[in-house]
């Protein structure tokens, strides 16, 4: 008999299939990528060998094209793990991430090709390369140098045997982290313990419940079920039990325990650093952003944080001022504030997400969002209902332009499961270029993963203004994949420095704001009525409010990466350095951090935001620069402009240095003034 097939080797046929997820099975995978990572080495080793001498074509050109077995078969491996995982999968997770590392390393620092790459720099910019071709050309090589192709052979090995271990604990530290979030469920058995809780969050906690297999509704540390609930539950002490829980993942003690795994990647990282000639972590991280450096982040994150605290200082007298008028006589705590600030809101702004909720239909946030794209940038966004995805909460799309020609596929996975990670974010399946070898461009595979709190069967999940920005933040994400318009992979959409990659997902939350936008799509979901215009007014009025507390949080969890990557010598207890670091700082202790170390996973379960959490505020600057330009015309969807921002930034990925696209944009630098303004920070 026939040995089974494999499905992770049979490819699409058409470029806009997805992969058969039905028949795809977690022991496919290693089998899968050792034989995709022994057919990369052969390529890999036939451009390094070969006779013809180094050029563009021969070399990067082709270096560009290979893997793209082992490329489609980790997009999928890594969109399961994350998605959709099981326990089978982890294990997966668990085998592979070391031998993947190795094969990476192996792959950049092999000497025979980098010495051809390296041949091509050095002739870059007398070779008649286009603008594109010169800064795929340097893209490329400052991979192979990052990853130490320079190194002698000795410290060669030690940064690649490093990599490894990183791998793993990365590995390790998001399981971890996934387990306390999936193992957590507070019980609401009675209405004394729903106390507060509107009928949307009520809702929201039985059907958590249900998808347990739980009898009684139940608060996980879904972001979409915590935050509510600390919000309104009257409960002081559920409140603390569920606080807890929430900022305590990754620190309880036994197998779980993630502050050695993180004080141990600190360790690894910094080694890395060193034999790279950087002085810390961070040197060596920022050197290959738009920063480049540790000053500049340093005084953006200063400029931000003491009017921060100040904001948060008045706030906090409001707090205080209606909790002596209702007679609450316990100090504010942290699992108070955003009770107390619900409290605020609601008596100075006659605004709560209660009254908001229902005209936030998930659905109708979702079709605000495709009109949005249509009217800037020509998308149509079509249900293409016969193609499977992994899961039946996923929706897909087909995305065509104004031509009507299919540019790619768009997956909208919306809802949170204990067999996904929290949080929200963009990935890919496929990425758009044309450098495929074949004449036939590849388009792009999109997915936009969120975590919202399911709505029972036959009513629509409704969404709070924090989610409705989160939806369009990572739709601005999806945006830019699915716009990317350049010839090689490496270049493409999302693929650019990390402190310009939020500038298209920040920006396009604005659109989310705006009352044209708003009036049409914000619709009661059961009335149909349109959201009123006082409730609008109430909206934009409270915006500012609370501005100071979310600065203060995002802010601290910016200063604590970046110091604990700054040091020359490694964090060893990793919850007493946080606090003995906000401590000096001034951070309150009724405020805390969005992210504390022990599961900060921008920060460790990957090295993409490792010492840079900052690009965030970064990106802030960018954003709220450009979105003045859309006010100076005047229209948030004026055509001259959102022609330009698609040209500019939208489709260019990374085959335009980022300065220089931002300025063809906007004709001059970004500055820091509208951002100031945009937070309430700026008199």
């Amino acid at each position: 008999m026939d040995a089974p097939t494999n499905a992770l080797l049979i490819d699409a046929d058409a470029p806009l299939g997805l992969p058969a997820f039905d028949h795809i099975r977690a022991e496919q995978f290693p089998p899968a990528m050792a034989r995709a990572m022994a057919l990369h080495l052969e390529q890999v080793a036939a451009l390094a060998t070969q006779a013809a001498a180094p050029d563009f074509d021969n070399t990067v050109a082709a270096f560009d094209r290979s893997g793209a077995l082992l490329r489609r078969i980790e997009a999928v491996f890594h969109n399961l793990a994350a998605s959709a995982t099981t326990p089978a999968l982890q294990a997966v997770q668990r085998e592979m991430a070391a031998p993947q590392a190795a094969h990476w390393s192996a792959v950049h620092q092999d000497a025979g090709l980098f010495a051809r790459l390296d041949a091509v720099h050095a002739a870059r910019r007398d070779a008649g390369l286009t603008p594109e071709q010169q800064r795929l050309v340097e893209r490329l090589h400052a991979d192979f140098v990052r990853a130490g192709a320079c190194l002698p052979p000795a410290a060669r090995a030690e940064f690649a045997a490093l990599d490894g271990q990183l791998a793993e604990l990365s590995t390790r530290f998001a399981q971890n982290v996934l387990h306390d979030e999936a193992a957590f469920a507070l019980p609401l058995p009675d209405e004394a313990a729903l106390a507060g809780l509107p009928d949307f969050l009520r809702d929201a906690a039985r059907q958590a419940a249900a998808e347990r297999g739980l009898a009684v509704p139940v608060i996980t540390l879904s972001r979409s079920l915590i935050v509510p609930f600390l919000s309104f539950s009257t409960r002081r002490d559920l409140r603390e039990t569920a606080w807890r829980a929430w900022v305590g993942r990754g620190e309880q003690p036994g197998e779980h325990d993630n502050r050695p795994v993180a004080a141990q990647i600190l360790a690894l990282r910094q080694r890395q650093a060193r034999l790279m000639g950087a002085a810390s972590y961070a040197d060596y991280k920022l050197a290959d952003t738009m920063a480049q450096g540790r000053d500049r982040v340093w005084a953006l994150l200063d400029s931000v944080w003491a009017p921060a605290l100040a904001a948060l200082e008045r706030e906090r007298a409001m707090l205080r001022e209606a909790m002596a008028e209702a007679g609450a006589g316990s100090d504010l705590q942290p699992w108070d504030w955003r009770y107390w600030a619900e409290q605020v809101r609601q008596a100075r702004y006659a605004l709560d997400d209660a009254a908001l909720k229902p005209y936030f239909a998930l659905p109708n946030m979702v079709a605000a969002a495709f009109e949005c794209a249509g009217r800037l940038f020509g998308l149509r966004f079509r249900p293409r209902s016969d193609l499977a995805a992994y899961h039946a909460d996923v929706e897909v799309y087909e995305v065509g332009d104004e031509q009507g020609r299919a540019i790619g596929l768009f997956l909208h996975d919306n809802f949170s499961r204990p067999t996904k990670r929290s949080g929200a974010w963009m990935s890919s399946l496929s990425v758009q270029h044309r450098n495929t070898g074949d004449g036939r461009a590849a388009l792009p595979v999109v997915l936009n993963n969120n975590n919202f709190a399911k709505a029972a069967a036959g009513a629509p999940t409704l969404l709070s203004p924090d989610d409705v920005r989160t939806l369009f933040h990572e739709f601005g994400h999806a945006l830019h994949g699915l716009l990317s318009d350049v010839g090689y992979l490496r270049l493409s959409g999302t693929r650019v420095l990390r402190d310009f990659v939020e500038l298209p997902s920040q920006l396009f939350e604005h659109w989310g704001q705006e009352r044209e936008v708003l009036r049409r799509h914000a619709r009661h979901w059961r009335s149909g009525e349109a959201i009123p215009e006082s409730l609008l007014d109430r909206l934009d009025a409270a915006r500012r409010f609370g501005q100071g507390y979310e600065t203060v949080r995002y802010t601290a969890s910016a200063i604590v990466d970046l110091a604990a990557h700054e040091r020359a010598e490694p964090v060893g207890d990793i919850v007493a350095f946080e606090q003995q670091l906000m401590a000096a700082r001034g951070l309150p202790a009724d405020t805390g951090l969005n992210h504390r170390l022990p599961h900060f996973q921008h920060l460790f379960s990957g090295d993409s935001y490792a010492a840079g959490y900052y690009v965030y505020l970064w990106a802030e600057v960018l954003e709220a620069d450009a979105w003045e330009a859309f006010a100076e015309a005047g229209s948030a969807f004026d055509p001259a402009l959102a022609a330009r921002l698609k040209d500019c930034i939208y489709s260019r990925g990374d085959s335009v240095e980022p300065g220089a696209a931002y300025r063809a944009f906007r004709g001059r630098d970004a500055r820091v003034e509208p951002m100031l303004r945009a937070r309430g920070l700026l008199d």
